[in-house]
């Protein structure tokens, strides 16, 4: 595999960067012209001795704005951990440069677009998540990187990267198509990466659990639901654990996706917005594509749908179940459990029927499994996709409970099949981490350990999603819900809200500049940022607190009469409830909706 550079240092003069590779041995220098934008390797002697020098961590790529192209670095990173003896970072800071050194060629509005744009950008770099690895592919999962060919390895870290999962891919477009850059071009993965040295018995193995995002069908929570025209699903995210432990190594992979059909939920002032089944569409042939994908990368799905089966949910789940049903695949099976429904009341012990009822599929899944020697023992032939309506809180909590119940049979003797089961039994035993009576529940240290990892990771996922923090989380840290944790998601549900409606439009055009769903031109025509709100956007929310605050003046100044007082508050009352009402009903042009992506793309 060609490995990427480590170190850069980072020359600008003005009329060329010069990015020096400043790992041991390398002289490659990589030349950006500012005004042609074109990019050649050179050497540290072209370097001019007058240019800036500071040093980066790497390169996200490029991006066209209105005032022209923008390089993206890394200049701050943070070390995660160690994978198989590769270092895991995490990018904490960046920095958009641009190529023009004046923006006085822009007009007045093109220099706000410009500057409308440089904010999208840097919102999602703002966004906690990025990682990557110069000398590893963190892409795909030891299974996966297990069954590739000699030439698969052969390759470059851009070039056999899992595209679903390269967030910066459409920036690094210019260095895919010229090979000889690709040192220079790291893959940058979205989502949550943890790598934690556990001890159980005196012996110390490494416990890591990976979320990558896929960047197919990405957006905020409301704005993007169900799947594209390709079968890529909204807040797809394959999630790894792994065990590494004196040579050996275990991993178990699920996936989390938004219901694979198509259907919306567009936010319009309401708590819980009505979501909308698509009746223009055909939804077999997009389930069908979803599945088809699942299945080749993953083999035999088991689809675990949390929603309720009742209310506004309903029908989706319902849609879900005969769409399955209807593409009578013998590797797909449905499995229908009312997470709210069977955890009512604190009950979240009830959890344990779901496990036990896919406790007999999970075990024929097995697990990947590779002894001290490099001999696999074990491929992990198929994964559990769960979803909720936002496949967050929810879906977090069974895949914890998943997961834990993996680590346990690969950690004890478990009760996958027979053959199955003497190797595992055989590898972990000569691993001796656990003794056969014990239990990892009361490996107290580890158990602190597992959980607070699992809620990390479903903060990372939701904040990426919906904008906060996970609900449900104290369950997960703890096993049991508490009245603090009811407390605090009220909390995130009330800030979701508040996102949901009044900054998530400005979320998802972030996104979809960042990955390339929306290109720039250098053009004098106007862009989709100055399209004028409607003039109910300003007037009627005016005069509903102009109403309301007549009313509440109209209470702590009473006039001569109380009947007087009485009429000039149920005046200014009714005036502020029905401005309120038409408001409500009018909701969607309040909400604060995307201006860069396609009708198409939203309903």
């Amino acid at each position: 595999m060609t490995i990427a550079y480590e170190r850069f240092n980072l020359h600008t003069s003005p009329e060329k960067f010069y990015i020096e590779a400043c790992d041991d041995g390398a002289d490659a220098v990589l030349a950006i012209d500012r005004v042609s934008n074109e990019m050649t390797l050179t050497g540290k002697k072209d370097v001019p001795p007058s240019a800036n020098t500071r040093p980066i961590c790497g390169i996200m790529g490029s991006v066209r704005l209105v005032a022209g192209m923008y390089l993206i670095v890394i200049t701050k990173k943070r070390n995660v951990g160690s994978l198989l003896g590769h270092a895991v970072w995490k990018a904490v800071d960046f920095d958009v440069i641009s190529y023009k050194k004046t923006v006085l060629h822009l007009t007045e509005d093109q220099t706000q677009d410009n500057k409308t744009f440089l904010s999208m950008i840097n919102n999602v770099l703002t966004t906690d998540g990025f990682y990557f690895c110069t000398d590893y592919d963190l892409t795909h999962t030891l299974q996966r990187l297990a069954n590739v060919s000699h030439d698969f390895q052969e390759m470059s870290l851009l070039e056999r990267a899992d595209q679903r999962f390269v967030w910066n891919g459409s920036l690094l477009r210019e260095f895919l198509a010229q090979p000889e850059l690709h040192k220079f071009a790291i893959p940058v993965v979205h989502g949550f990466i943890v790598m934690k040295p556990c001890r159980i018995n005196g012996k110390i193995f490494e416990w890591i659990l990976i979320s990558r995002r896929s960047c197919f069908r990405a957006g905020v929570r409301y704005y993007v639901r169900g799947i594209d025209s390709e079968g890529h699903a909204a807040n797809f995210v394959e999630t790894e654990q792994i065990v590494l432990y004196n040579g050996g190594r275990a991993s178990f992979v699920q996936t989390r996706g938004s219901m694979p059909f198509f259907w919306s939920q567009r936010p319009n002032l309401k708590y819980k917005p009505k979501p909308l089944i698509s009746k223009n569409t055909n939804h077999m042939d997009g389930i069908q594509r979803h599945f088809d994908s699942q299945v080749l990368i993953y083999g035999k799905q088991t689809i675990l749908n949390l929603v309720n089966q009742k209310g506004s949910e309903k029908p989706l789940e319902q849609a879900f179940a005969k769409m399955v049903s209807g593409m009578e695949n013998g590797m797909i099976k449905y499995v229908a459990f009312d997470f709210h429904k069977e955890c009512s009341r604190m009950r979240w012990d009830r959890l344990n029927i779901l496990v036990d009822n896919v406790a007999e599929t999970q075990d024929e899944y097995s697990c990947f499994l590779v002894d001290t020697e490099g001999k696999v023992l074990s491929q992990q032939k198929g994964t559990f996709r769960s979803n909720c309506m936002d496949c967050l809180d929810r879906t977090n909590v069974i895949q914890s409970m998943l997961a834990r119940r993996s680590i346990q049979s690969q950690l004890q003797v478990g009760s996958p099949p027979e053959l199955a089961r003497r190797s595992i039994q055989s590898q972990l035993q000569r691993m001796g981490v656990l003794h056969v009576a014990q239990r990892i529940e009361e490996q107290a240290d580890f158990e602190k350990i597992y959980k607070n990892a699992w809620a990390d990771n479903a903060n990372a996922c939701a904040k990426q999603y919906a904008g906060t923090g996970a609900l449900k989380t104290d369950f997960t840290r703890t096993g049991k819900r508490t009245q603090m944790g009811l407390v605090m998601d009220g909390v995130n549900s009330a800030i979701r809200y508040y996102k949901n409606n009044f900054s998530d439009g400005f979320r998802q055009d972030s996104i979809d500049l960042f990955l390339g769903n929306y290109a720039v031109y250098e053009t004098d025509g106007s862009t989709p940022l100055r399209i004028q709100k409607d003039w109910k956007f300003l007037t009627l929310p005016i005069i509903m607190v102009v109403a309301f605050s007549m009313c509440i003046i109209c209470l702590l100044m009473a006039g001569d009469t109380w009947t007087e007082t009485l009429a000039y508050v149920l005046f200014w009352g009714t005036a502020a409830a029905v401005t309120a009402a038409v408001i409500v009903f009018n909701g969607r042009d309040f909400v604060d909706a995307p201006k860069l992506v396609q009708k198409e793309k939203m309903d």
